[in-house]
């Protein structure tokens, strides 16, 4: 009898935990769904909604695809983006290094004599529509990295008019169709930030409109002090080719991106936004831009109160997805990670708190520095 209620009651226990972690399909009652499976869902970055009177786009102003030598397609980088948090994304195939054509021309067996170069933007575009994504139409111009130097066309109209053996002559072609020509990963593949001659054209003739600061991994601070002297848009992207997920997810850190403040997002405000150089660059953990963008931004980022009117202690709290490494005078620095508070000691019956954020750059070699009131 003792076993018999034993079974009965295994058997009741083994129902009772198959239902919590199964449930009946909606069309089909014979199946069953797994209960504790959790589909892909986007991960919000956490920011000011309005700085400086402008609503806060996030953006990745550079990524690639199978229709030149990323191992995506354009949907895939679309839904991916939209899972990341971001608001934007620039679709950046190269004009001259395509290599997945061959693996096409292969699979369809002919050749390949002519291209569209706004193929994958357009796949992009329509893929965006389902997502509420925007996206940016461009295109890289890919010369050698070393000697000659890459740029990304970007709020293009037709990435087919714009291919030319000459690099400047590639972005004069840009140009006149209204594009913005960004300089990126100025120092990759070389031994300095110096101009190729190319680059130095570029400049000079005033094509150029941004530069990447951080591309990937790399972090270029004298970039910084180049767009603050010739008015340049600063940038954070991911260059990414493969996926983001493999590229940064194991690392726990979010994917490169440029904040860039707008009237709204549609493509006319985000392009005068970008020429107007409202934009803020941000990679694992490091914030760039403007002195004036990222005092306002950090303002807008963190709260500071006082325990009591007469207490030196000031509770900072940080109510974005964005870290800021604080140091007070010289106190050892303190992590003010995203949704925490930490306490510092300020100044008794002083209503206001001074401190540096080095994990943000207003130069080559000086960190933000802000007060905050209370």
């Amino acid at each position: 009898m003792k076993r018999i209620l034993f079974s009965a009651a295994l058997m009741f226990v083994t129902a009772a935990a198959s239902a919590q972690h199964h449930y009946v399909d909606a069309v089909n009652s014979q199946m069953l769904r797994h209960s504790e499976y959790r589909p892909a869902t986007r991960k919000e970055i956490a920011l000011p909604e309005v700085l400086c009177g402008y609503s806060v786009f996030t953006a990745d102003l550079h990524a690639h695809t199978v229709y030149s030598d990323g191992s995506v397609t354009p949907q895939f980088r679309v839904q991916e983006a939209w899972l990341n948090g971001l608001d934007v994304i620039a679709i950046t195939d190269h004009i001259e290094y395509r290599p997945f054509e061959k693996k096409f021309a292969g699979y369809i067996g002919a050749e390949i004599t002519d291209v569209d170069l706004n193929y994958s933007v357009k796949l992009a575009q329509a893929e965006a529509k389902k997502w509420g994504m925007v996206i940016i139409p461009g295109t890289e111009i890919t010369k050698d990295g070393t000697t000659i130097g890459h740029f990304n066309a970007l709020f293009t109209t037709d990435n087919n008019a714009i291919p030319s053996d000459n690099a400047v002559e590639a972005m004069r072609n840009a140009k006149a169709q209204g594009a913005l020509v960004m300089h990126n990963h100025p120092g990759w593949r070389k031994t300095s930030l110096d101009y190729t001659e190319a680059e130095k054209a570029g400049y000079d003739e005033g094509l150029i409109d941004g530069v990447e600061v951080m591309n990937d991994i790399e972090f270029y601070p004298g970039i910084i002090d180049r767009v603050k002297e010739k008015g340049l848009f600063i940038a954070a992207c991911s260059d990414i080719h493969g996926s983001i997920h493999n590229d940064y997810g194991y690392s726990g850190y979010m994917r490169p991106m440029t904040l860039i403040l707008a009237e709204d997002n549609s493509l006319e405000s985000l392009k005068e936004a970008l020429q107007a150089d409202r934009t803020i660059a941000i990679g694992f953990n490091t914030i760039c831009g403007a002195e004036p963008l990222l005092k306002e931004f950090v303002k807008a980022s963190v709260s500071a109160k006082k325990v009591s009117p007469s207490s030196k202690t000031v509770m900072l709290t940080n109510n974005t997805s964005i870290p800021f490494l604080i140091q007070l005078g010289d106190a050892n620095p303190v992590y003010l990670d995203p949704f925490t508070t930490t306490c510092v000691k300020g100044k008794a019956n002083d209503n206001t708190i001074e401190f540096k954020v080095l994990n943000a750059f207003v130069s080559a070699d000086k960190h933000l520095e802000v007060t905050l009131s209370f």
